[in-house]
């Protein structure tokens, strides 16, 4: 029951991300571990602040327009 729960978790996060087009930091992660060892890995404020900057145009993570 509590790994349905927690699977349940994931798919609403992962849903959720694709919604609003910000691309997951967990499959960063495991991209970078798996076909880049030697090189480090951005934290997760890092992350989201360069995907935002990436999708909407944004200035430290935050958003200077709506569309």
């Amino acid at each position: 029951m509590l790994n349905k729960l927690k699977e349940i978790i994931s798919y609403r996060r992962q849903f959720l991300s694709l919604l609003v087009g910000v691309p997951s930091y967990e499959t960063y992660v495991d991209h970078m571990k798996k076909h880049h060892p030697g090189d480090s890995v951005k934290s997760r404020k890092e992350f989201f602040c360069e995907a935002q900057e990436a999708r909407y145009n944004a200035k430290g993570g935050k958003v200077s327009r709506c569309c």
